[in-house]
């Protein structure tokens, strides 16, 4: 566990055990910086065999590298690019795990693009769409492509990383809002459709003002040490990654109020 995960650890609010993931298998998208590297870097030193994603292949080679010198799990690297991969490449995906890992224990959605922070007046739709196909229509396909590997797991579970402008809108936020509304209606819906399975949940997760590279795009202006770093988070993403949340059939998570 790496020096940063163990000193954020002391004021988790949740303590798992250090074995909490052990045999499962996750996939993270964004996996190679921000809260996604985080998460994978932290499911892997709870035990979880980690499906690396995203499309920066020196990042994801630094995060694999990490927790194969600091873990005995087995990690994948899938270099994507989640504005162009189509459906045939995610049901290839969703075999290649199935083949390697038996089956998918964990999907969690965390790589987002901001696009502008302008009025909507003024936005660009070039960048309005680039916003919505990774933030949303990305969502969909990867979680459709990987609902076979998915069911195959006994607790499965799919995460999606939110945003308080997604729940509540405000000003300048433009497609990167309404991307984050439509993700929340995503998990409803599928949630929802997936009830009478048992086996699959299905939850959004608002982290708060996390210390990120999106966060410094978005707030300039803001000292970056005032922020909570990805690893004083990771409590709640393991809670809703692990056993212990199953059979809680809550959709919308909260990192500022929540109790295990």
């Amino acid at each position: 566990m790496h020096a940063e995960l163990a000193a954020a650890r002391a004021n988790w609010r949740y303590q798992p055990a250090q074995n909490l993931l052990d045999g499962r298998t996750i996939l993270i998208t964004g996996a190679g910086d921000g809260i996604g590297r985080c998460a994978a870097l932290t499911c892997a030193a709870y035990g979880a065999n980690v499906v690396l994603l995203g499309r920066n292949q020196a990042k994801l080679d630094a995060v694999f590298d990490e927790i194969t010198t600091t873990t005995s799990t087995d990690p994948t690297i899938v270099p994507c690019d989640l504005e162009g991969a189509t459906n045939e490449a995610y049901g290839e995906l969703n075999t290649q795990i199935v083949d390697h890992y038996g089956r998918l224990d964990g999907l969690l959605h965390n790589a987002s693009m901001l696009g502008p922070r302008v009025p909507l007046e003024f936005y660009d739709a070039t960048s309005w769409q680039r916003v919505l196909q990774v933030n949303v229509t990305a969502v969909f396909l990867l979680t459709q492509g990987l609902l076979p590997a998915l069911r195959q797991s006994a607790d499965a579970s799919v995460v999606i990383t939110s945003s308080s402008v997604g729940r509540v809108g405000r000003a300048y936020w433009g497609a990167y809002a309404v991307s984050k509304f439509a993700a929340e209606g995503f998990a409803q819906v599928l949630a929802d459709e997936l009830a009478h399975e048992g086996c699959i949940r299905v939850t959004t997760v608002n982290p708060g003002a996390t210390r990120t590279t999106m966060r410094t795009a978005a707030y300039p202006a803001e000292d970056p040490t005032t922020v909570p770093t990805p690893e004083s988070r990771m409590d709640l993403y393991l809670y809703l990654l692990g056993p212990g949340a199953r059979g809680r059939n809550e959709i919308q998570w909260d990192a500022k109020d929540w109790l295990p």
